[in-house]
């Protein structure tokens, strides 16, 4: 029996294997290297392993969805928030959180319009989910929005897909890919060519098939359709000079500190801004 269902980010099981190829420990690593490198001017002000460096004691993740990088955060000990308007992944990040004895606040709310009573050292977008903001005026608004709730010499780290998927002859990743875990076999399309982009807007209307086949039982499949806009570095160092609070302060092609976005080898755009005195 194959169970069919709609909506990626309503599935929020299916879309955590879906992005089972990644690190997130690896990535939070780098983050956490880059808050000692940037945050506060850049001093070096690490505490013991493990614990909160660079003057960094908060975080914020913006379309979170599960929150795996919030939570490895809040195993680290950093006081961690995770943000996103799918009700579906909010309670999943609550519930990974119960299950692993973790402090992890949740909140449901779009990007773009959004006010929590506090405010954070760093905030982070990962895995393209500034995508979800398709228009100029939307990307200007999430800006806002987060300005708000950081203070000055506070970081804002913005992993987006490498330009050279949708502007290259060759694209840095893979439209389809497949792992496997705990005895389970995933099978991903994400976008692709057969999708193409609106020369004008930017926008593709991403077609998603997520498939896992388990060991035992019910083979599951999800499909969707997602709209998603592609922004090039220009464009997100111009709407950042824009908006005014904030400047981009370097800019990474990997999880490392050594690939810059400019080359053959870099996959993501990793963007690192600063929020300046108002």
């Amino acid at each position: 029996m194959i169970a069919r269902v709609s909506g990626i980010y309503d599935e929020p099981e299916l879309y955590e294997l879906a992005c089972a190829y990644r690190n997130v420990p690896a990535e939070v690593d780098a983050l956490q290297r880059w808050c000692d490198r940037h945050a506060g001017g850049g001093a070096d002000r690490s505490g013991p392993a493990g614990a909160p460096r660079g003057g960094v004691r908060s975080v914020l993740e913006l379309a979170a969805g599960p929150a795996e990088h919030s939570l490895e955060f809040a195993r680290r000990g950093l006081d961690a928030t995770a943000l996103d308007r799918s009700r579906a992944m909010c309670a999943r990040a609550r519930g990974k959180a119960g299950r692993a004895g973790l402090e992890l606040a949740v909140v449901e709310a779009d990007m773009r319009d959004f006010r929590i009573d506090r405010g954070f050292d760093l905030a982070i977008t990962m895995l393209n989910s500034l995508c979800h903001l398709l228009t100029l005026d939307d990307l200007l608004a999430h800006l806002g929005a987060l300005a708000a709730h950081l203070g000055p010499g506070a970081l804002y780290v913005v992993e987006l897909a490498h330009p050279a998927d949708y502007l290259g002859v060759a694209p840095r990743t893979s439209s389809e890919w497949t792992t496997e875990t705990d005895g389970a076999r995933i099978e991903v399309r994400w976008g692709g060519p057969g999708d193409p982009i609106d020369p004008v807007s930017q926008v593709t209307r991403e077609h998603v098939s997520v498939t896992v086949r388990p060991a035992v039982g019910d083979v599951r499949t999800v499909t969707d359709v997602v709209p998603n806009r592609f922004w090039t570095a220009t464009e997100i160092t111009a709407a950042v000079r824009l908006e005014g609070s904030f400047s981009v302060l370097a800019s990474y092609g990997d999880f490392d500190d050594t690939t810059p976005v400019g080359d053959p080898r870099a996959w993501r755009m990793i963007l690192i801004l600063r929020r300046d005195r108002p």
